[in-house]
């Protein structure tokens, strides 16, 4: 399975060092702009991001100048969510994004989307991570992402075993 990459879900991800589990698990995709943004700073996440696209876990794409210009304009995005869209349009795949303003074009444009917490649950069922280090992992993802408590009580209750 292919997945285009918006930066909120990439950054989140790798974060809480999901990143490189997912990576194994999906084809990540994500836009030039967003390798630049996401790889420039010192940080631990930036270098595991960085690594991944050596490794070439992460393949980096080019998109669309004039369908970005028009998404960033009509949706009033930044350029990296616009280029996201863009690939995820062009390619028909779902886009990974944890960023309101991008889910709301999403749902408008019909373009399928995934959050960094159904990663976490999908990693979870498939087991590849136990249950202690998954509800640990969403522990970081409520003080890395802006979820709301309805949001993450949900996550934690289907990690829990609970549906």
């Amino acid at each position: 399975m292919k997945t285009v990459f918006d930066s909120s879900t990439l950054i989140l991800l790798a974060k809480t060092e999901l990143l490189g589990i997912v990576s194994e698990d999906i084809q990540v995709i994500i836009p030039k702009m967003l390798k630049v943004e996401c790889t420039r700073k010192d940080t631990l996440d930036a270098k595991l991001i960085s690594a991944l696209i050596d490794n070439r876990k992460i393949e980096v794409a080019a998109a669309n100048k004039e369908a970005v210009g028009t998404l960033c304009k009509d949706f009033r995005i930044h350029i990296g969510e616009a280029e996201a869209i863009a690939i995820a349009l062009k390619r028909e795949l779902p886009l990974a994004v944890d960023d309101l303003p991008t889910i709301k074009a999403c749902k408008i444009l019909n373009v399928q989307f995934t959050t960094a917490i159904h990663f976490l649950i999908n990693t979870s069922e498939k087991r590849l991570i136990n249950k202690e280090m998954s509800l640990a992992k969403l522990e970081k993802l409520s003080l890395y992402g802006r979820y709301n408590k309805q949001i993450i009580d949900d996550a934690a209750k289907r990690l829990k075993g609970g549906k």
